[in-house]
């Protein structure tokens, strides 16, 4: 008998918008491998090979590398008793499989989750993290990392991020392995080393501000998700206040290290106010988070 949803709430925007983000993309990928295809005529088994090796590395590889790049050392009950204890709560309240637990040692407070569906996820809480936030906080985290999974926003995430990675990877391949055998004649090869770079960038681009606007809409949806299976959206709404606060406190060279992996981050890390990932982030402001937040509160409230 198949196990039933999970009690977090269905979000139909969430899903429409997953569902748009990879028709486009996908969209976008076959119009990337069909022209490279055209300037590369003698160089398509290679494009074919580099472009489904990659894609199979990043569904089932990505979330390892991440969780090993961030530090995340899985932790059994004995050695991390009230994280896993939190951890049992929210997956009991949302009737859903134990993820793996893990601890990455940073003063970074921040947590994560990854895995492509339930049964690989894996949520990790940085030893900052714990450090700082009260049991409820912590919940109220755990929470919105574990409605990523419930949601599998995170596999979304993982192919949708997949293009950007293979079009730099195919560019620098093919104009340094098949540019030279493909090309015909020194006008050819000329023209495809103008062209594929700029498709490549077109595409890069165009992936990632789509997923940068579905990467700021699920974690909105991850936040109301979490506030409304806990029934506390102001413990969650505490922990973003926290967690943001504290961030400023944090070693520049801290917040470097773990600046690349905002996307995974319960909260970004940024290395300086000006930060260009600041305009660009995968994160809606705090101040958008605790307005919906507040508005949830509000809900609750009402008889």
């Amino acid at each position: 008998m198949a196990r039933p949803r999970s009690r977090y709430a269905p979000d139909h925007g969430l899903t429409t918008r997953m569902v748009t983000t990879m028709f486009l993309i996908g969209l976008l990928y076959v119009v990337f491998v069909g022209v490279l295809l055209a300037l590369l005529r003698g160089a398509w088994p290679l494009i074919l090979l580099i472009a489904g090796a990659l894609f199979i590395a990043q569904f089932w590889f990505s979330d390892r590398i991440a969780a090993h790049s961030m530090g995340a050392r899985v932790v059994t009950p004995e050695q991390a008793p009230e994280l896993h204890g939190a951890v049992d709560r929210i997956c009991a309240l949302a009737d859903m499989p134990k993820p793996r637990v893990a601890i990455a040692d940073s003063d970074v407070p921040n947590a994560f989750a990854t895995g492509r569906n339930q049964k690989s996820a894996l949520v990790c809480a940085t030893t900052g993290l714990l450090r700082r936030l009260e049991p409820e906080e912590l919940e109220g985290v755990l929470a919105h990392e574990l409605s990523h999974v419930a949601h599998r926003d995170v596999a979304v995430m993982t192919i949708a991020s997949f293009l950007g990675v293979l079009a730099g990877v195919i560019t620098r391949v093919s104009l340094y392995g098949g540019l030279g055998r493909a090309g015909r004649s020194n006008n050819n090869t000329a023209i495809a080393m103008i062209l594929i770079p700029l498709i490549s960038a077109a595409v890069y681009a165009v992936s990632f501000l789509l997923t940068r606007l579905l990467s700021r809409y699920r974690e909105l949806s991850a936040d109301r998700a979490a506030a409304l299976l806990t029934g506390r959206p102001s413990a969650l709404a505490s922990a973003l206040t926290k967690v943001t606060g504290e961030m400023a406190r944090i070693p520049t060279r801290d917040l470097r290290k773990a600046e690349p992996y905002n996307a995974f981050w319960f909260a970004p890390a940024f290395s300086s106010r000006e930060s260009l990932a600041r305009l660009l982030s995968s994160h809606p402001t705090l101040e958008q988070r605790l307005e919906q937040l507040g508005r949830i509160s509000a809900q609750l409230a009402r008889p």
